[in-house]
Parts: structure tokens; sequence; C-alpha cells
């Protein structure tokens, strides 16, 4: 498997263009993401965080949701196997981007879990398998987030600005790819959303890609260091805005020591 960018250098992009990884790129990313999300335990693979109301699944934690539910977030899983299955990857013969998570509730899953009954451990064994594809469609995500992010924008300046320091996180200031940028913007997106779902916001704020890019402090010259300030604003922010059922505070210091390893 190979993978390399085809960003071109310059502050202009094809929105056709796509971020593809080396191998070694795909390895470090996959085990970036799975320590933020999972702490690289395997009992985390499949999951259903206390005060959510769906389960998350992978090394990124993508949202799946049972039959019938319906939730602001954006449901990522099925884009996943969607991925999986345009690359031709092995999965099990149930599994499909229209399948529903396959537990009506939290109680059931856990039972299943806990059972490790088999429609469980497959779906355990292919996604603890498909690291590196994981990664591969983060990276494809990412290169399609500037494109939608750019295309809700209807002023100019405001635009140009979001693709500059997207840019400019991503890169070193000789044109070339910045590693750890790169691990900062497809961590983040995974993590938090473009920042384009209109349905994604509390009190009409939005948390993702978007709003992090738009609130970087142009002054600070290491651009992951000033995107992991501007990206615990915008998760205070939401803390703030957040109804007091879902208890977000408890999120807050694991966000921000996970926003750490962006310049850390």
């Amino acid at each position: 498997m190979r993978f390399i960018f085809l960003f071109s250098l310059g502050f202009s992009m094809l929105f056709s263009s796509e971020i593809e990884l080396t191998k070694k790129q795909a390895n470090y990313i996959a085990q970036k993401v799975w320590q933020n999300e999972g702490a690289g335990k395997d009992k985390y693979l499949i999951w259903w965080n206390k005060g959510e109301d769906f389960a998350s699944l992978g090394i990124g934690h993508a949202i799946w949701f049972s039959k019938g539910h319906t939730e602001k977030f954006r449901e990522v899983f099925p884009m996943l196997i969607a991925f999986m299955q345009k690359k031709g990857v092995s999965m099990p013969a149930w599994l499909t981007p229209e399948t529903d998570f396959p537990w009506a509730n939290k109680e059931a899953f856990f039972l299943a879990k806990k059972a490790k009954t088999k429609q469980y451990m497959e779906l355990f064994n292919f996604l603890k398998s498909t690291f590196s594809y994981q990664a591969e469609f983060m990276a494809q995500r990412l290169s399609q987030a500037l494109p939608q992010m750019l295309e809700s924008i209807d002023n100019k300046k405001r635009e140009a600005k979001i693709k500059q320091r997207f840019y400019e996180v991503m890169h070193n200031k000789d044109g070339s790819i910045n590693e750890r940028g790169l691990y900062v913007l497809l961590d983040y997106t995974n993590f938090k959303g473009e920042g384009t779902l209109k349905s994604e916001r509390y009190k009409g704020q939005g948390w993702g890609l978007l709003q992090v890019l738009e609130h970087i402090n142009p002054k600070e010259s290491n651009k992951q260091k000033a995107f992991a300030q501007s990206a615990s604003r915008m998760l205070s922010r939401r803390i703030k805005n957040s109804p007091k059922s879902r208890g977000e505070e408890r999120w807050r210091k694991g966000w921000n020591v996970r926003l750490e390893t962006y310049w850390k």
C-alpha cells in the first residue's frame, strides 16, 4: 500500500486533490489517533461512552447509530465502511454502509461485548486488522474538508484566510509537509469534524476544523501550537454552550491533554 501527497505547494489547491499517505505515515497517524481515542486499548475499539446516545468504533471512534436513532452529530462509521468497500477490503458479510449498529441500545451492546458474541467478535477483528485503511479514510476525509469549508464561506477574504491557515498548519516554511501538522489536521477533523454541519452547533456556535482555523492567533509562530490553543478555546466554548444534561465538562481535561500532543 503506497500513498503520496498530491497537494500543490502554493496556497492554491484543486478541489480534486487528495491527501495520500506513505505506509509509514499511515501507521504513524493510526497509532497517534488510536492512542488519543482509545488509549491504545482493545476494549475501546468498540465502545459506548457515558452520556452519549451512540456507539463509537475503530481507531478514530467513528459514530454509528442504532436503528431508528437520530442525532445532531455526523454518522461517520457508514462512510468508513463505504470507503473500505471501494478499496475491496474483506469484511463481515452482514456489514454494509446501510447496516445499522447491531445492538438496539447501550445495555444490549455491553451484554454482547461481555459475552463476546460471534457478531461482536467479527466486528472487533475486522476493526483490529484494518488500522492503516482507517487512517487512509481519515486522510481522504481531510482532503475533502478544505473544499467543504470553502464552499460554506461566501466571503472571499475569509475564504483566503481559511485556506492559508490550513496550509500553514500542514506545511513547513519551505513548503514541505510537516508530519505533525498533518497529524493535527487529520486528528482534529476526525475528532470534532469539519465544522460545516449546521446541526453540529450549540447556541449557533460550532467547534470543528473551520471554527478552529478561523480563531487561530496569527502572531503565534508555531502554527501547530496556535491551532491547539484555538481548538482549546473552541472546545471551552462548546462546553459552556452545551446542554447541562450532557455533562460535557467532564471531557475538558482529556480534550486538552489530546490537544497538547499537537505541539509538545
